[in-house]
């Protein structure tokens, strides 16, 4: 049976085992950092933000300026829903909604980020510490998304842009 012709080429074995290995490796780094931090590093957001800087690095959902900025603007669009509207779940549906827009209108689009609006609604952290972190941990992912161009021959040399 044929694959249908919208269907992308199966990437090679090699290719695979290095996205896998590299995303396990900045997942991991995360959890490290995380534990001497003593602070929770890896959020779901974040694992996903990281499937998209090894698995389609050239997308420009992957790109340092749209991750970073993406997980930040919509971390404070939390916060600001969370300071008018409290924490319930419609409030965490209009945050990401509310961020979803945001990051369209500024060109800073992130998928995974919308996901980090609604983790701030419903879990109320303390904004300086969150903010903090997730931007350590944004960075951190956009860092190790450097290594695989540069180490192998990755067909994609990330990031595309900045």
């Amino acid at each position: 049976m044929t694959s249908p012709p919208s269907a992308a080429p199966r990437p090679s074995l090699p290719h695979l085992l290095r996205v896998t290995v590299f995303a396990i490796g900045a997942l991991m780094l995360l959890v490290t950092v995380g534990v001497v931090l003593h602070q929770p590093l890896l959020i779901p957001p974040l694992a996903a933000s990281a499937a998209l800087v090894h698995g389609a690095p050239g997308l420009p959902l992957a790109q340092p300026r749209n991750l970073v900025g993406g997980h930040l603007m919509s971390a404070v669009i939390g916060f600001a829903t969370l300071a008018v509207a409290g924490s319930s779940a419609w409030a965490a549906a209009v945050a990401a909604g509310l961020s979803l827009g945001a990051m369209m209108l500024t060109h800073l689009s992130h998928s995974p980020a919308t996901a980090t609006s609604v983790i701030v609604v419903l879990q109320a952290p303390h904004p300086l510490p969150f903010l903090s972190l997730l931007a350590l941990g944004a960075c951190l992912l956009v860092a190790i998304g450097l290594l695989p161009g540069r180490i192998g021959a990755h067909p994609v040399r990330y990031p595309v842009s900045w």
